[in-house]
């Protein structure tokens, strides 16, 4: 809880950023979640400026309470309790398309107590973005008297503040073509009893936003625009600071794409000269593209500033499935490289893979993993299902086509399939997305992986943890691995609208059975990870190991190398590769002779 401690009258601030359900209606939460809310830390700093500020005059005393219900159960009697005959607002915050059904039940709630709510976030923001009427879900929300906020809060937040304080929430602040500048603004923070409920100490902020691209299935760039948007290094170091000052150094920074911020040198520069001239302590992870290695010094500059995790858009490795969906930046040919050069850095690679593009089938998926596995360096490989979410240009294709989409938005998690494929059932879709996980975690694989790292300087028990999230979330919790956490809480009255309560009798026994039958085969699989992390560790030969994934690049491998031979679009882009440097040789030799 903050606020301005005065004599004042209390105007209550609630933030919550909510979870979504399961596939039984039971919210999904944990004892301890795993990556912190960019969109909370950006809302509590701005309302903390808020206060500071005096945003509303001397006789207000702005008190804030920050949520996020992905690791706390919310107290939303003791919520309605405190603002019972006080002037306040619920502010349900960064809600993205799986999680606007359960933003819609907690406000149910709410508003049923005569408690103003708001609601913002990417599916709002999304669908006024790019659909010419407002969907069914948060027409329902309006009528139930939920005001709603579209773009980005930065330069509006006393507006909305002045209007929740008077009783008059407005019902639509639009500002989806007003994008803020960052350069300046209040510092992104969590405050620590909020920290203390993630798995380990980390901060979360974003240093830029907006990406290039022109991804189909992206809902960054029609929301958060194309250009990019940057804080400067003084403000980097500022929110940094007033992080450590709590005990946090290390940090996940949420751009979608920082290898296209335009402001990444000046803010790995300073956060480099924290770390070399002051001895500060911090460590990140940061999401980038496939060419950031062609940016000169970029990822040389990323582990110097203390990047030890990288996030990379890999998404496919059939160059036919990419153009399909306009990722025309991703080139194959240069996967390898790219891969080798974070490895070579330290940097442990993380890969985002999506399945579902229009060549796929189950048969082209299995065979491009295990051509993953065998030819590219990569540490941990996530997989989520080709989704149209609401605010991409997929979704507004489908809809103006009328194409069949699931209408159940809880099912927009990137884990359920939601509309048809051309050449795979809606089973058969389902069942390689839960089957990949198997493939490239396989007992073998995981070993390799281990290898690799021990040959390559990378810590093994850094490697392990990850290993163990990523794939032990889908295999015993059968939650993606960026939605889940440690030790998976089930609150039998916190169920999803319309759904029954379940008896005591029946629900206690059951999720004693589901506890004891997840987590004691997870701990033998923790087991069996120690012992095979020890045994590589202490194999005198393990700076011996090599394959051909980690074997440096050669330019005729091109011939050789599945990653390339297997699809026609494979073929392609190599003899593209192969005209362009030899177009390359060709000047470099005229220029020389001249």
């Amino acid at each position: 809880m903050a606020g301005r401690a005065s004599g004042a009258t209390p105007f209550y601030i609630e933030l919550i950023k909510p979870s979504h359900y399961d596939d039984d209606g039971y919210v999904i939460q944990w004892f301890r979640a795993w990556i912190p809310s960019n969109t909370l830390a950006c809302l509590y700093g701005l309302m903390l400026d808020a206060v500071e500020r005096g945003a509303l005059g001397d006789d207000v005393d702005i008190v804030i309470n920050a949520y996020d219900e992905t690791n706390r159960v919310l107290p939303i009697r003791d919520i309605i309790r405190r603002l019972d005959g006080e002037r306040g607002v619920v502010f349900l915050i960064g809600v993205q398309s799986n999680q606007f059904p359960r933003a819609a039940d907690i406000a149910r709630e709410f508003r049923a107590a005569g408690i103003q709510v708001a609601i913002g976030g990417f599916h709002v923001s999304g669908c006024l973005a790019m659909l010419p009427e407002l969907p069914d879900d948060i027409k329902t929300v309006q009528e139930m008297g939920v005001s709603l906020f579209a773009g980005e809060v930065e330069d509006h937040l006393d507006e909305v503040l002045r209007d929740g304080w008077h009783g008059a929430l407005k019902p639509l602040y639009n500002y989806m073509s007003d994008l803020p500048a960052l350069q300046g603004q209040p510092t992104p923070i969590l405050p620590k009893s909020v920290i203390n409920r993630y798995t380990s100490v980390m901060g979360c902020f974003d240093c830029g936003r907006g990406c290039p691209f022109q991804c189909s299935f992206c809902t960054i760039i029609n929301v958060q625009g194309r250009k990019s948007r940057w804080r400067d290094a003084d403000d980097v170091e500022r929110l940094v600071r007033a992080n450590l000052a709590q005990g946090v150094k290390r940090f996940f920074i949420s751009d979608d794409n920082f290898a296209r911020n335009r402001n990444w040198e000046a803010i790995f520069d300073r956060l480099i000269e924290m770390k070399e001239n002051d001895g500060i302590s911090l460590s990140f992870l940061i999401q980038v593209d496939t060419l950031c290695h062609q940016i000169p010094k970029f990822i040389e500059k990323a582990a110097r500033a203390g990047c030890r995790r990288v996030l990379i858009g890999l998404e496919n490795i059939n160059p036919d499935n990419l153009m399909a969906v306009q990722k025309r930046q991703n080139r194959i040919t240069e996967y390898r490289t790219m891969l080798q050069a974070w490895r070579a850095a330290g940097v442990v690679t993380y890969a985002g893979y999506i399945l579902g593009f229009p060549a796929d089938t189950p048969e082209s998926i299995e065979r491009d993993i295990r051509i993953i596995q065998h030819e590219l360096p990569i540490d941990i490989l996530e997989f989520f299902i080709l989704t149209p979410l609401p605010g991409s240009a997929d979704h507004q294709k489908l809809w103006r086509e009328g194409v069949w989409m699931d209408p159940d938005m809880n099912k927009y998690d990137l884990e359920h399939v939601t509309t048809r494929h051309q050449r795979m059932s809606g089973a058969e879709w389902e069942a390689i997305y839960q089957r990949a996980w198997e493939i490239y975690y396989s007992p073998e694989h995981v070993e390799t992986l281990f290898r690799r790292a021990a040959a390559s300087g990378i810590k093994l028990v850094r490697l392990m943890q990850m290993v163990l999230q990523f794939h032990g979330s889908i295999k015993y919790e059968n939650v993606h691995p960026l939605q889940t956490g440690l030790f998976r809480r089930k609150l039998r009255t916190s169920r999803r609208y319309g759904l029954p309560i379940e008896s005591p009798l029946v629900f206690y026994p059951r999720r004693l059975w589901e506890t004891l039958s997840t987590y004691l085969p997870f701990g033998w699989y923790w087991l069996r990870m120690q012992l095979l992390r020890k045994r590589i560790q202490n194999d005198p030969r393990a700076k011996e190991y090599t394959d051909l994934a980690i074997t440096p690049v050669v330019e005729a491998e091109a011939e050789e190398l599945e990653l390339f031979a297997e699809t026609g679009g494979g073929k392609a882009a190599v003899a593209k590769a192969k005209a362009k440097a030899a177009a390359r040789r060709r000047h470099a030799a005229r220029a020389a002779a001249a």
